[in-house]
C-alpha cells in the first residue's frame, strides 16, 4: 500500500493538498502514527460526517470556507482561520451549508492522569 502522508521536508500549500470532489467529503492523512492523526478534508456543500464519538480531543481548524460544527447537540460556526476542540466522548456532527476545508489533530497519547 502506498503512503498517503505527504512529502516530509518540503514546503506543501496545505488547502492545495486536497481537492473538492462534487457531492463528496475527502479526507487525506497528513500524519497517521499510532500514537495521532493529522489529516486534511474537504466537504462539498450539503455533505455532512455522520454523528459519532470519539475516545479522544479532537481540534478542528477551518483553512477555506465555513463549517458548522454541532457537539452534543450545539451548533458552532467556524470560520476560516478559526479552531475548535472536540472533547473525548462528545457525540459530533460535522457539516457543511458551504464547501469548506479543514484541518483534523487526534492525539491519542497523553491522556494518562498527570500532575503539574
Amino acid at each position: 500500500m502506498k503512503n498517503s502522508e505527504l512529502e516530509k521536508s518540503c514546503m506543501h500549500e496545505l488547502a492545495d493538498t486536497v481537492d473538492y470532489i462534487p457531492g463528496s467529503v475527502v479526507i487525506k492523512a497528513i500524519l497517521k502514527k499510532k500514537t495521532g492523526v493529522v489529516a486534511i478534508s474537504s466537504f462539498d456543500s450539503g455533505e455532512a460526517l455522520s454523528s459519532k464519538t470519539s475516545p479522544f480531543d479532537n481540534l478542528i481548524q477551518i483553512i477555506e470556507g465555513e463549517a458548522e460544527i454541532i457537539i452534543n447537540e450545539e451548533s458552532n460556526i467556524i470560520g476560516t482561520g478559526q479552531i475548535i476542540i472536540i472533547p473525548a466522548h462528545a457525540r459530533n456532527i460535522v457539516k457543511a451549508d458551504k464547501r469548506f476545508k479543514m484541518v483534523s489533530i487526534i492525539i491519542k497519547s497523553g491522556y494518562e492522569d498527570i500532575s503539574i
